[in-house]
């Protein structure tokens, strides 16, 4: 029976999705608890791999089993097994071939920036908190560059390994309350921590040292110094994938 899983998780004290020897990740806490509830040698697939620090609002993962435990009591079941800081919220039987990483057509990823002027202590593991004043108007219209199919080699970090840079951006919303600034990124994929390098430019064309009206012209330089900073981690969220 393949079972699919919907998961949320503070990703502050892993490192990342993918497990790694001897350092605490999510997927292992998950593999663990997994283990201990269907008494199975299994191993959960994830819907793509977080860095460290990153967080999920909806993360989705699968795995293979024949446990008699019923799928709508696995959530019950596994939080009692995982960790405080990651959450199952919904569990379901899927297609034989549905495969939480391959299957999926494209994620949307949201970060957000406390943008006041004092850090709000109850945001501090789950946004970056960033003093200076951002215009939001040159921040939008400099994300309406993004939207389409581009080569993003100057907005990844060194280290992927991919055959294609090619990625299309469906979509980019940017809305601010509060001070409390949200940027939601949806596109059918994403290279090594292209959306808080995405993030780091619209921040730095925010504070007025890039040109919304370059932007153009930087995303197809493909130079990935003529772009901002990659964001920190600790703001970004996996908010949803699809299938």
């Amino acid at each position: 029976m393949n079972i699919k899983l919907y998961l949320q998780f503070d990703g502050t004290e892993y490192r990342g999705w993918q497990i790694q020897p001897g350092l605490p990740t999510v997927q292992g806490a998950l593999r663990d608890a997994l283990r201990k509830i269907t008494k199975e040698d299994v191993t959960p697939i994830g819907c793509g791999r977080t860095d460290s620090g990153v967080h999920a609002m909806k993360y989705v993962a699968s795995f293979q089993t024949s446990s008699t435990i019923p799928p709508d009591r696995i959530p019950y079941a596994l939080n009692t097994a995982l960790p405080d800081d990651i959450v199952c919220t919904g569990a379901e039987t899927a297609d034989d071939g549905f495969h939480a990483n391959s299957s999926a057509t494209s994620k949307c990823y949201r970060y957000v920036i406390d943008n006041n002027e004092f850090p709000d202590v109850y945001m501090s593991r789950f946004a970056w908190h960033h003093k200076y004043h951002l215009d939001i108007d040159r921040m939008k219209r400099a994300a309406r560059a993004f939207i389409g199919e581009h080569d993003f080699i100057g907005f990844a970090s060194s280290g992927f390994t991919v055959k294609t840079t090619v990625r299309t951006i469906y979509d980019i919303d940017i809305t601010s309350k509060n001070n409390i600034i949200t940027i939601d990124v949806t596109g059918n994929g994403f290279l090594y921590n292209m959306v808080r390098i995405i993030v780091g430019t619209l921040v730095y064309t925010g504070e007025g040292r890039l040109d919304p009206d370059d932007m153009p012209d930087i995303i197809r330089s493909g130079c990935r110094s003529r772009a901002g900073i990659t964001a920190p981690a600790k703001g970004l969220h996996l908010k949803e994938v699809f299938y």
